[in-house]
């Protein structure tokens, strides 16, 4: 059980006194919260704390998520990766059972901290995979890949699929869509790229690969140009194949199985192995598969 931060000196806060614009977050606040962290104590019960000192809710989370996140960086620069920029969150440091996106109300499954992986039911209904799939089916094409050496785009043997863009907005569909996307992950639309539409055949696949751009490549400084680096990625099912077609990720250890209207969603903080992302998409046994991904960039992608 969370100790109450009131207990170390200058920590509380009252309410009344402090507006939430200017609660400064303390050096013994900051202290307090990593002594807790480091014992076990779960985020929840530690913003409960907090809140019960008079923090306000918003100061609480954000504190927590600075703090929890600074000695990760701090190992990670000394290691000569880049440092860690803000990425899509969902709201979920209450650890709802639902989750409200606005015009529509998602189950939360299953969430991992390291690596950022949130597992998403019901986001999108079945009438709305079937007019996705319908949309996108007559403009199908070999997928492609970026083109890391140039920053265009390329045929790749790991992605055996067929996949098509819609443009940003391009039908009522698509942005009531992007509108509950942006709800949902608390990240501007415009800092995403179009919605993906693949489809996988039997035997189809991507190998495990990485969405992020990798800095050492010569095209990545092309490619940031709009809209920053990759941070996130949600990938929706659209049907539910027969046999395989899960989303695997290797390091975790972990498989989502493919639930039509299901997502998951993952984040990587920086572009580096280190993020624990790798992931990819396993052979189709049986039937298809039918997915839409949204990649989320750091600022507004043009």
């Amino acid at each position: 059980m969370a100790s109450h931060p009131e207990q170390h000196p200058d920590t509380t806060v009252s309410p009344q006194r402090t507006s939430a614009a200017r609660q400064p977050v303390t050096p013994e606040l900051r202290q307090w919260i990593i002594d807790q962290a480091g014992a076990g104590i779960a985020a929840p019960a530690l913003i409960e704390a907090m809140c019960s000192a008079g923090w306000n809710e918003d100061v609480a989370v954000r504190a927590l998520e600075d703090m929890l996140r600074t000695p990760l960086d701090g190992v990670a620069q000394q290691q000569g990766q880049p440092a860690a920029v803000p990425v899509p969150e969902p709201q979920l440091h209450e650890s709802p059972a639902l989750v409200d996106c606005g015009d529509r109300t998602v189950n939360l499954l299953l969430t991992m901290a390291q690596p950022r992986i949130v597992v998403l039911g019901n986001l999108l209904s079945p009438e709305e995979c079937d007019a996705l799939i319908a949309a996108a089916a007559p403009r199908m094409a070999r997928s492609l890949t970026v083109a890391t050496q140039t920053g265009g785009e390329e045929i790749n043997d790991d992605r055996t699929s067929d996949g098509m863009f819609f443009q940003r907005g391009e039908s009522p569909l698509i942005q009531r869509i992007e509108e509950r996307m942006a709800r949902l992950l608390n990240w501007p639309i415009e800092n995403g790229e179009g919605l993906q539409v693949l489809h996988y055949r039997p035997g189809a696949e991507y190998k495990p690969h990485y969405d992020y751009f990798d800095p050492a490549e010569p095209g990545t400084p092309t490619i940031v140009r709009r809209g920053g680096q990759r941070v996130g990625t949600l990938l929706i099912y659209l049907n539910t194949p027969e046999k395989g077609g899960g989303t695997v990720f290797p390091q975790a250890q972990l498989e989502v199985a493919p639930q039509r209207g299901n997502a998951v969603f993952f984040s990587y903080a920086r572009p580096e192995p280190s993020t624990r992302t790798l992931h990819g998409g396993a052979p189709v046994i049986a039937g298809d598969k039918w997915i839409a991904t949204k990649w989320l960039r750091q600022r507004e992608y043009k």
